[in-house]
C-alpha cells in the first residue's frame, strides 16, 4: 500500500495482451532506469479472479495505476510513451505548484492545454483539488500565484481557475459554466482537433448529461473555415460542440453504417449515436454556422441513433463487415469457414426433402395395395376359381 504500482491485468489467451507484452517490458525498463517511484508489474486476472474483480477488471488487458487506496484506470493508447506519461502524471501530486514565471513558461510550452488555479486557500481550491484527483488520468493540474502569470493575463477576480489553450486563456465562471468538473472535462480538449477513433471515444467519455459531445468532420479544404468558427463563435458553440477534422472516411463510414463523400461536414452526437448531414453544400462561413445552428435548435434532420432497429442494423453490419474482411484478407480461409457450414446445411436440407419424398412414395404404394385387397374381397367366389380360372365379374 505504500508503493505506487502500474499493473497490467491480463489473460494468457488474450491476443491484445500478448501484443502489449513487449511494450510493457519497455515501460518497466524505462521507468526503472529513470528513477521513477512507479513499480511495474502484471497479474494473470484469470488465475487471481478475486483480486481482478475487486479492482473492477472487466476486460483484457486492463492497465491500472494503484496509489494508496485509489486505483486509476488507464484509457489511453497502448504505446510506451503514452503509458509512461500517464504513470508519471498520476503518480505525482494531483496539483503541482508553479513557483516562478520561468517555470510557468516552460510548462506552457510543453502542454497544449494547461489548467491553473490562481489564488490562496478557498472553497474553490478544495473543489479544484477534488476535480484534479478525479481527472488527472486525462491531464495535468497546476497552481500558481498571480505574479507568476504573464502580464498579459488579467483576471477579473481571485481566486480563479484558468485554462490556457489555443493561444489564449479562459476563466471558469461557476454561474455560467456549471460544475467545475464538467467545465474541466469540456475544456481539456483543444478548440480544434485531429480526430481519430480514440479521440471520439474520449469525447464520448466526457459525459452526455453535461454536453452533447458533438464532433464535426471535414477535410483540408474546410480547415480554415472551421478554425474561424471554432475561434470566433467559441462563446456560442463551445458548450455543445467540439470541432476537428478526420483524414479519410473509412472510420466514419463504419461508425454511421453509411458512406459519406470526402470532403464532407458531419455532426456526430456521441451520447446517442445520432448524426447530422447538411441538406445543401456548405461553401461559406455563413452556411456552416447556419448548419450548426440548425443542429443546435433541433431543426436539422437526425439520422442513426441507438434504438432497437439501429442495434439490429449494427449487428448485421458488423457481421457483414467481418465476413468481407475475412474474404479480402484470405479468400481460401473465407471459403472454408463459410462454405463448409453452408455445404453441410445444404446436404441436410436435401436429405430432409428426399426423405419426405420417399415416405410419400411408400404411402402411395401402400394405398394401392389396400385398394386392391379391398376390391378382391368384394368379388364373389366362382367355381372356376377352384380350377385356376377367374370370374368375369372380377
Amino acid at each position: 500500500m505504500d508503493d505506487v504500482w502500474l499493473v497490467d491485468f491480463y489473460a494468457p489467451w488474450c491476443g491484445y495482451c500478448k501484443k502489449l507484452e513487449p511494450i510493457w517490458h519497455e515501460v518497466g525498463a524505462e521507468l526503472k532506469s529513470s528513477g521513477s517511484p512507479v513499480r511495474v508489474g502484471k497479474m494473470d486476472a484469470t488465475a487471481y479472479s478475486g483480486i481482478a474483480s475487486e479492482y473492477g477488471v472487466r476486460g483484457y488487458p486492463t492497465i491500472k495505476l494503484l496509489k494508496g487506496d485509489l486505483a486509476y484506470n488507464y484509457k489511453g493508447q497502448r504505446t510506451k510513451d503514452d503509458i509512461i506519461e500517464f504513470a508519471n502524471r498520476v503518480a505525482g501530486p494531483a496539483v503541482r505548484s508553479l513557483p516562478s514565471r520561468q517555470m510557468f513558461d516552460h510548462v506552457l510550452k510543453r502542454h497544449d492545454v494547461l489548467f491553473v488555479y490562481v489564488g490562496g486557500e478557498s472553497p474553490l481550491k478544495e473543489k479544484y483539488i477534488d476535480v484534479a484527483s478525479e481527472l488527472i488520468v486525462y491531464t495535468y493540474f497546476f497552481s500558481a500565484s498571480e505574479d507568476v502569470l504573464p502580464e498579459s493575463v488579467t483576471l477579473p477576480e481571485l481566486p480563479a481557475v484558468v485554462v490556457f489553450k489555443d493561444g489564449s486563456f479562459f476563466t471558469y465562471d461557476q454561474y455560467e459554466d456549471g460544475s467545475l468538473s464538467s467545465w474541466v472535462n469540456r475544456e481539456r480538449f483543444q478548440g480544434y482537433l485531429q480526430i481519430d477513433g480514440f479521440t471520439l471515444y474520449e469525447l464520448g467519455e466526457t459525459g452526455a448529461a453535461d454536453r452533447h459531445g458533438n464532433t464535426s468532420l471535414l477535410r483540408q479544404e474546410l480547415t480554415s473555415r472551421y478554425l474561424r468558427v471554432a475561434t470566433e463563435y467559441r462563446g456560442h458553440f463551445n458548450r455543445d460542440f467540439q470541432f476537428g477534422h478526420m483524414d479519410g472516411n473509412d472510420y466514419i463510414n463504419s461508425l454511421i453504417m453509411s458512406e459519406v463523400q470526402v470532403p464532407s461536414v458531419i455532426v456526430l452526437n456521441t451520447s446517442n449515436e445520432q448524426y447530422f448531414l447538411p441538406q445543401e453544400p456548405v461553401n461559406t462561413l455563413e452556411q456552416l454556422v447556419g448548419f450548426i445552428n440548425s443542429v443546435l435548435d433541433g431543426s436539422a434532420q437526425a439520422h442513426g441513433g441507438d434504438g432497437i432497429f439501429q442495434r439490429m442494423k449494427r449487428v448485421a453490419y458488423d457481421a457483414r463487415s467481418t465476413v468481407m474482411s475475412v474474404f479480402r484478407s484470405s479468400p481460401l480461409l473465407g471459403c472454408f469457414l463459410f462454405g463448409l457450414p453452408l455445404g453441410v446445411i445444404s446436404l441436410m436440407c436435401y436429405g430432409m426433402c428426399t426423405a419426405e419424398s420417399d415416405d410419400g412414395a411408400d404411402d402411395m404404394e401402400l394405398m394401392k395395395r389396400d385398394a386392391f385387397t379391398h376390391n378382391a374381397l368384394l368379388c364373389p367366389p366362382h367355381p372356376q376359381q377352384l380350377c385356376g380360372g377367374f370370374s368375369p365379374s372380377c
